[in-house]
């Protein structure tokens, strides 16, 4: 058994098996500058989620009707909207909700997408078949409708859109996890741990689980930053945050209307979620290439 176990297993070089394939990883995403960008922008976003609410100048919802539509100054950096609240202050407090949508919708997301993907995969037959089935169906539909469809029936509100968000991307874990089950299962020591008897609960979670975790960790940074843009689309509609809570796409609903005369209270939450898009597409880039053994030389 040790034989066949050891030839499912790629040989590695003598510093690559001393260091460890994480190890091997990082050293490889330090080498990607653009990787290195991105995870600066997001882990600059994370602490301004964290320390937004400390260090912003006014309350997120403190309204001063006198200095509505201010331009940028030294007073109100971002300038003001249309009710005098400080853009800038909104903008720091919108960071926790916006980054709160993105991970808490891919937390679930993935969760449940993986368990449907391995179930999917490792069983196969008339699971395989109605499963696969379930997520083509959900796939056949643009997955913005989808998220407005799952709203629209459950009621308008964060917490709706974050569960619309999550259901939307649940097939897009599950097909990644299916098509990688499908290869592990076929590992000679996969038929291996079967021949001596063991579970197929342990050889899921102790064999399955953890060797199929790689695509699970690079779609997961990539479905940040997308999760972002649906929660950001579904606020613009109104189908998302209420209007007095910050979130950046409701900020840039409320504002359009006054694109021409005070275009600021647009550009700025409009900046927020392109760096923030941008930073988690570069970091997830920068993840695929070191942990992806083909896009190694």
């Amino acid at each position: 058994m040790s034989e066949i176990v050891s030839k499912a297993i790629p040989e590695v070089s003598d510093g690559e098996r001393a260091i460890g394939p994480w190890k091997t990883a990082w050293r490889s995403f330090k080498k990607s500058k653009s990787a290195l960008v991105g995870t600066a922008i997001v882990v600059f976003f994370i602490a301004l989620a964290i320390l937004g609410p400390f260090i912003a100048p006014y309350g997120d919802n403190e309204q001063q009707l006198t200095q509505r539509l201010l331009a940028p100054s030294s007073e109100h950096w971002f300038g003001t909207d249309d009710l005098g609240r400080d853009i800038f202050s909104r903008i720091l407090h919108g960071a926790k909700i916006s980054l709160t949508v993105g991970f808490a919708a891919v937390a679930l997301s993935a969760t449940v997408g993986t368990f449907l993907g391995i179930i999917a995969g490792y069983y196969g037959r008339w699971v395989d078949t109605i499963i696969s089935r379930l997520f083509d169906i959900m796939l056949a539909f643009p997955s913005i409708l989808l998220a407005i469809a799952i709203v629209s029936v459950l009621g308008p509100s964060l917490q709706n859109a974050l569960i619309a968000i999550a259901i939307i991307n649940v097939p897009n874990f599950g097909r990644l996890i299916r098509s990688r089950v499908l290869t592990i299962k076929e590992e000679e020591y996969i038929h291996a741990a079967k021949a001596i008897g063991m579970k197929n609960t342990r050889i899921l979670w102790r064999h399955i689980l953890p060797n199929a975790m790689t695509p699970i960790i690079v779609q997961g940074t990539l479905a940040i930053a997308t999760a972002i843009i649906e929660a950001a689309a579904l606020g613009f509609l109104g189908l998302g945050a209420e209007p007095s809570q910050p979130e950046w796409g409701r900020m840039l609903a409320d504002s359009r209307i006054f694109l021409l005369n005070a275009p600021w209270a647009m550009i700025f939450p409009g900046l927020a979620i392109m760096l923030t898009v941008i930073g988690f597409n570069l970091m997830g880039d920068g993840l695929r290439d070191a942990l992806d053994p083909k896009m190694k030389n």
